[in-house]
């Protein structure tokens, strides 16, 4: 292949999308929760990670699929399914985006605390203006696509720095991928979640909707958009698992107070942690921007005056999450009941999406594949489990 094709491929929306979605995916929350199932359950975690991925595949392509035939955002089909739907799903997006982005600010300021010595809340006043200045730029969106495709790759790069030097048990890793120990449900459903939960299930599939790769001639691109999407997010996954791997089958305990941290220093020393710096920063960062566009995306067809005052309320939706964050500091518990809450959205969700895929009305010719419904609900019935799991741990 010609450099200049490479070069087509990378700019393409296709790609673009792909990258807003991992990297909205991969937050602060993500390198954590690898590391500490890691920890828990070694080399079987790659079990749980490969499962997660079949699953997290079934849920975007039925997203993105539908969503792209229709040509709708998912708050306009929602309301095409059961009028005042997609007003209900547009709050719940905000509520949550508004909460994890407080979280993912936090992440961003740790980040540039650990390169910089910096407090975490002059982190997250720069990172915050990035994210603005971004947003503010007459062509935000290709800014956007650039910003997360090169940081996705840097994140990538030095996770498989860290994953060489940590000597991970490879043979190990990849036998219990398939034959486990042991099995852990819960784990899998939280890694679904984790990956295509909240807004994240809508981040690219909006994206394309933007560039518009909309009507059912376009659903087969959209389709591999998805899955490369997911792949991307899984990588950076498997690395982290591997990288953890090979810190704690040496005996080494991980932190617990910042266990992502500890397999960055452990396998690298000093360096590891600047690199973790780095990772947990372009990680953060990139889920600042990739939350404020999709939860903003909700607003947008809903009434002409948000499609009017798009940067302003991208601006306005970065600013309140940095303030709370200022003000309160990183709500643990609020991010903890809107987590419960938010976990609802993946299963709505797919439900009206899969009751649209039938309706003429909205997806015209477009055939929803059989195999497709049955993923979407495999993975309705799982996220629904660990939605009401998690619930009544957080309310009871």
């Amino acid at each position: 292949m010609k450099a200049e094709q490479l070069k087509n491929i990378f700019k393409s929306p296709i790609i673009a999308a792909a990258f807003l979605m991992a990297t909205s995916a991969i937050g602060p929350g993500f390198l954590t929760q690898t590391a500490v199932f890691t920890s828990q359950l070694l080399a079987s975690f790659g079990f749980v990670i490969l499962i997660s991925i079949v699953l997290d595949i079934g849920a975007q392509l039925n997203i993105w699929k539908v969503l792209a035939a229709s040509g709708m955002r998912a708050q306009e089909l929602a309301n095409k399914v059961i009028p005042g739907a997609g007003f209900v799903l547009s709050g719940l997006i905000l509520v949550g985006g508004l909460a994890f982005n407080t979280g993912n600010l936090g992440g961003a300021g740790l980040g540039l605390n650990v390169l910089t010595g910096w407090s975490a809340e002059s982190g997250a006043i720069i990172s915050a203006a990035i994210a603005m200045f971004i947003f503010l730029r007459k062509d935000s969106m290709r800014w956007m696509d650039v910003f997360t495709k090169v940081l996705g790759i840097l994140m990538i790069v030095l996770t498989v720095y860290v994953v060489v030097v940590a000597e991970p048990p490879w043979g190990e890793a990849l036998q219990k991928s398939v034959v486990p120990d042991k099995i852990d449900l819960l784990a899998i459903i939280t890694l679904v979640g984790g990956t295509v939960g909240g807004y994240i299930s809508f981040a690219g599939a909006h994206r394309l909707i933007d560039a518009g790769m909309t009507g059912p001639g376009h659903t087969k691109a959209v389709g591999k958009s998805a899955v490369t999407a997911i792949l991307l997010a899984s990588v950076m996954r498997i690395l982290l698992f591997l990288a953890a791997l090979g810190v704690v089958t040496k005996g080494l305990g991980l932190d617990a107070g910042n266990p992502a941290a500890s397999v960055f220093q452990l396998a690298a020393g000093r360096i590891g942690y600047l690199l973790f710096g780095i990772v947990m920063w372009s990680a953060a960062i990139t889920s600042v921007v990739g939350s404020a566009y999709t939860t903003i995306s909700f607003f947008r067809s809903l009434h002409p005056v948000f499609e009017n005052k798009e940067k302003t309320m991208l601006v306005n939706f970065v600013g309140v999450a940095l303030l709370i964050f200022l003000v309160v500091g990183k709500p643990v518990k609020t991010l903890v009941v809107v987590g419960a809450l938010n976990g609802f959205i993946l299963p709505v969700a797919l439900m009206l999406i899969l009751l649209a895929a039938g309706n003429k009305k909205i997806t015209g010719d477009y055939k929803h594949p059989l195999w497709l419904k049955i993923f979407g609900i495999a993975v309705i019935a799982f996220t629904l489990y660990l939605s009401v799991k998690t619930a009544f741990t957080v309310f009871y």
